[in-house]
């Protein structure tokens, strides 16, 4: 395997961990856990899910902009050289950071204290907060994957 193949296999996956964790969460477990559990019950689920996450898109958050510069001076010699998709992604993911870093540094401590202190109409709102920029942050995230998808690296 070549050292490009390496970094862009590494560069997908965290592209895909981040990505589609938030599709997983947005369509799958969001809807189950509405149907099977109480509020009280989905706001806890949701504090333990999120930690969880959260940890594995701080990883994606790192190996990306390494693994994305690391290609851009491979594949494109650099900066001035770089097509305007690339520039692109470059910005949608400093989009995404910033959505994930306000969810996680504002939205979360409060769920986590409303759930903390049992008051759950004040963690039903905040998770309201959170599932709209965690939504929006899935839309960037996929029109980015389509962007990507549609000008491959190779």
């Amino acid at each position: 395997m070549t050292t490009f193949a390496v970094t862009y296999s590494l560069h997908l996956l965290a592209a895909l961990i981040w990505v589609g964790g938030m599709f997983f969460a947005w369509m799958i477990l969001r809807p189950a856990a509405m149907t099977a559990l109480e509020g009280p019950a989905r706001l806890k689920l949701w504090v333990e899910v999120f930690q969880r996450f959260f940890g594995w898109v701080w990883v994606a958050v790192v190996i990306l902009p390494i693994s994305g510069v690391g290609l851009l001076h491979m594949r494109f010699s650099g900066f001035e050289t770089a097509p305007r998709y690339v520039q692109i992604m470059m910005g949608v993911y400093i989009v995404m950071v910033a959505l994930f870093i306000r969810i996680q540094s504002l939205q979360l401590p409060e769920l986590r204290k409303a759930v903390e202190a049992q008051e759950w109409a004040a963690g039903a709102a905040v998770m309201g907060r959170i599932r709209r920029l965690v939504g929006c942050n899935l839309l960037i995230g996929l029109a980015l994957v389509a962007i990507a998808g549609a000008r491959p690296m190779f």
